[in-house]
């Protein structure tokens, strides 16, 4: 479903953070799984989605994007321990 979201994927719980941005959440985090893009997601085996939030425009979620990069891990950390305290994998909640 193409909607825009920011979302957050990880290794493990308290692991290495990775906070991006699309307009197509289970594609992307599809890609990010299956490691078919090479980059910081697929060289630190960032497969977790923790966290993400949808947004009505592409101009919205790219705001809040990064105001998230921006924040402290400790900040990060709280906001997806605020969804999801158990740091479950939510890629099924989105396919």
């Amino acid at each position: 479903m193409k909607q825009p979201a920011v979302y957050i994927m990880t290794n493990k719980r308290n692991g290495t953070l990775y906070t991006g941005v699309t307009s197509n959440l289970a594609k992307r985090v599809y890609e990010h799984k299956s490691g078919v893009v090479p980059g910081f997601t697929k060289s630190y085996g960032c497969k977790r989605l923790v966290y993400y939030e949808t947004h009505e425009s592409m101009e919205n979620a790219i705001t809040r994007e990064k105001q998230i990069k921006a924040g402290s891990r400790d900040k990060k950390i709280i906001l997806i321990e605020s969804m999801n305290p158990k740091w479950n994998d939510l890629y099924e909640q989105i396919i």
